[in-house]
C-alpha cells in the first residue's frame, strides 16, 4: 500500500509521461464543436478535447507492440445517441406498453422518451476528437421504408448508418495513426439482405482501413500501423463467419449489469474482469447504470444524465481511477455522456502505467 505522498508522486509521474507523449501533433484547446456534415449528424453539444485526437500514435513506443487486447480504451455507450429523431416511429424492438405509450401520446410521449434515450451529447467526430475509440452501435430498419435504408436505433430512431460510418471514415482520413472499433451489436428487423447490404456499406466506406481477423493477441499498433488497418469491425451475427474483416460478437464480450444502484454495478465490474481472461479476447466494461421504469417515472422529465449519470459519476470515475490495463486488467472501458467528469483522460492515462511498471521492473 503506498503512502499518501507516494501515490501522489505516482500520480504526477504518470501525468507528466502522459503530457510529454501527448505534445506530439495533438491540437489543444476545448470548446464547443460544430461539424459541418450535413444533415443530422452535424451538431454536436458535448465538448471536444483535442489534446486526445491523436492520442493513440502518441502512445511510447514501448506500447507500439503491446497487444490491444492489454490497453485501456475508452468507448461510448449508445454511441450515436447524441441524435435522436423525434418524428420516426418507435424502433421495433420496443414492447407494446411503449409503442401503446406513443400511440396515446404522441410527440409528448417521444419528448419524454428522448430525454431516457440519449446517452450521448458529441456526434462521431467530436467523440473521436474527444479520444473515444470503441463505438456500441445498434442498427435497424424502418418500418414500411421503401429505400430499405439502414438506421442506428435505441428506442428511436437515429441518423442512418451511412452517415455515421463517413463520418468515422473522414476522421481516421485525417489521424492514420489512431485506431477504431465499432462494435454492431443489436440488429432490430434485419433479414440477410440487409446484412448484405451493411457489409457492402463497410467496404464502401472504410475499403483498405478494415483489418481481417487474426488471433486477437497479434493487434498491436504496430501492427497495424505497418498494414495501414485503421478499423476492426464486431458483428454480433452468424454473417460474421462469411466475411474476412468481420470479427465475431464473441471477440468482443460486454457483459451488461442491468442495474440503477453504483454499488452493485462496481461490485459486477470486478467480478467480470476476475473472469474476463478465461475468454482470451477484448473485453467491454460497461461503467453504466440501466433505469428501471420506477427509477424513469420519478425522473420522468429530468432525464438519465440528470437522475442517474451525473450523481453516479464520482464513484464511478474512482472505480476507473483505480484500474489497470494488461493481462489481468481492463481493456475497453464505456460510458454514457462521455464528456463528463475527464472519463476520456482517466481511461487513457491508465496505460501510462504500463509504461511505469516496466520502469520499475528494469
Amino acid at each position: 500500500m503506498l503512502r499518501e505522498s507516494e501515490a501522489g508522486r505516482e500520480c504526477l509521474c504518470v501525468e507528466r509521461k502522459r503530457e510529454r507523449a501527448l505534445q506530439v501533433g495533438a491540437g489543444t484547446g476545448q470548446g464547443e464543436r460544430s461539424v459541418v456534415q450535413g444533415g443530422s449528424m452535424a451538431s454536436s453539444h458535448g465538448r471536444s478535447d483535442l489534446r486526445f485526437a491523436d492520442w493513440m500514435a502518441s502512445l511510447p513506443q514501448s506500447m507500439h507492440t503491446i497487444p490491444l487486447t492489454n490497453l485501456a480504451i475508452p468507448g461510448s455507450h449508445d454511441s450515436f445517441s447524441f441524435y435522436i429523431d423525434e418524428a420516426s416511429p418507435v424502433g421495433p424492438e420496443q414492447p407494446e406498453t411503449v409503442q401503446n405509450f406513443v400511440s396515446v401520446f404522441g410527440t409528448v410521449a417521444k419528448k419524454l422518451m428522448r430525454k431516457w434515450l440519449a446517452t450521448q451529447t458529441m456526434n462521431f467526430m467530436s467523440q473521436l476528437e474527444a479520444g473515444i475509440r470503441f463505438f456500441d452501435l445498434r442498427i435497424s430498419t424502418k418500418p414500411r421504408d421503401p429505400e430499405n435504408e439502414l438506421y442506428f436505433a435505441h428506442g428511436l430512431f437515429s441518423a442512418t448508418v451511412r452517415e455515421g460510418l463517413e463520418q468515422i471514415s473522414s476522421f481516421l482520413s485525417a489521424h492514420a495513426r489512431e485506431v477504431v472499433f465499432l462494435d454492431f451489436n443489436h440488429f432490430y428487423g434485419m433479414q440477410n439482405l440487409h446484412h448484405e447490404k451493411l457489409v457492402t456499406m463497410l467496404k464502401e466506406v472504410f475499403g483498405e482501413k478494415l483489418c481481417p481477423v487474426v488471433f486477437a493477441q497479434e493487434v498491436t499498433l504496430q501492427y497495424l500501423w505497418e498494414k495501414e488497418y485503421q478499423v476492426l469491425v464486431f458483428y454480433h451475427h452468424p454473417m460474421a463467419l462469411e466475411v474476412p474483416f468481420l470479427w465475431p460478437g464473441q471477440m468482443m464480450p460486454s457483459p451488461w449489469a442491468n442495474t440503477t444502484d453504483p454499488e452493485k454495478l462496481i461490485q459486477f465490474l470486478q467480478a467480470s474482469i476476475t473472469d474476463r481472461r478465461r475468454k482470451g479476447t477484448f473485453f467491454v466494461s460497461q461503467v453504466v447504470l440501466t433505469p428501471k421504469a420506477s427509477t424513469v417515472m420519478k425522473g420522468v422529465a429530468s432525464g438519465l444524465r440528470e437522475t442517474i449519470t451525473e450523481r453516479a459519476l464520482p464513484g464511478m470515475m474512482q472505480w476507473i481511477r483505480s484500474q489497470r490495463p494488461g493481462e489481468s486488467g481492463i481493456n475497453i472501458i464505456t460510458a454514457d455522456f462521455v464528456e463528463l467528469g475527464e472519463f476520456i483522460s482517466a481511461v487513457i492515462t491508465l496505460n501510462y502505467h504500463l509504461d511505469d511498471e516496466d520502469d520499475d521492473a528494469t
